[in-house]
């Protein structure tokens, strides 16, 4: 998961209430508080020449028909694995378990990560991945696939999830070559267009 993504949000929520409002850029709280993280220059993964050009990232029309309830299934003694990635980094992660739901008429699975890094970090110990690639992949949105960040909590409650696609996110070497990022495994690709959430990059 990503998670230069959640502290550049927090760091937004908090200069929000310390400095002048500012129109913010985006249709959603989500899409502006995004935008915001990446037009910062402390915070930004964006290339110098890229940020200083930077307008906005590019979204798909917001669709509620891309916020499905799903059933989620624990994957019990998952081994761990070395997880490819766009560099020779291989962080360990493990299969935690498998979302089920029903998308432009098909039903559809996706299988749900947990880094093992993240485990022994107090503060993400709770975050759960889900990489995803589909028809869009490589087109319209950025190839090696986009990225939504799951709670924990919310599936040992429930055993239902709410995947909100307009709420995803790239990784940051869609943006900036120096990063290392994880590749969605093959099982994880939608044989649909997932025309929700961010779109490639388009850079300056």
């Amino acid at each position: 998961m990503n998670k230069y993504l959640i502290l550049f949000l927090t760091l937004f929520v908090v200069s929000c209430n310390s400095k002048d409002k500012r129109p913010l850029i985006g249709k959603t709280t989500y899409q502006q508080q995004l935008n915001a993280s990446f037009k910062d220059a402390t915070t930004s993964p964006l290339l110098p020449k890229d940020l200083k050009n930077f307008k906005g990232l590019d979204f798909f029309p917001v669709d509620s028909s891309f916020i499905v309830k799903a059933t989620f299934t624990p994957i019990k003694n998952a081994p761990i694995f070395e997880m490819l990635t766009t560099t020779e980094r291989a962080p360990l992660y493990k299969e935690f378990g498998v979302v089920n739901f029903t998308l432009q008429n098909k039903p559809l699975a996706l299988t749900i990560y947990q880094s093992q890094d993240d485990l022994k970090d107090e503060k993400y110990k709770d975050y759960l991945f889900l990489p995803f690639t589909d028809n869009t992949s490589g087109s319209e949105s950025y190839g090696a696939g986009r990225y939504m960040d799951i709670m924990l909590g919310d599936l040992i409650k429930h055993n239902t999830i709410i995947l909100n696609f307009n709420n995803t996110y790239n990784p940051y070497c869609a943006y900036n070559a120096k990063y290392s990022c994880p590749l969605t495994p093959r099982k994880n690709h939608l044989d649909i267009e997932v025309k929700a959430g961010i779109k490639t990059f388009k850079k300056y």
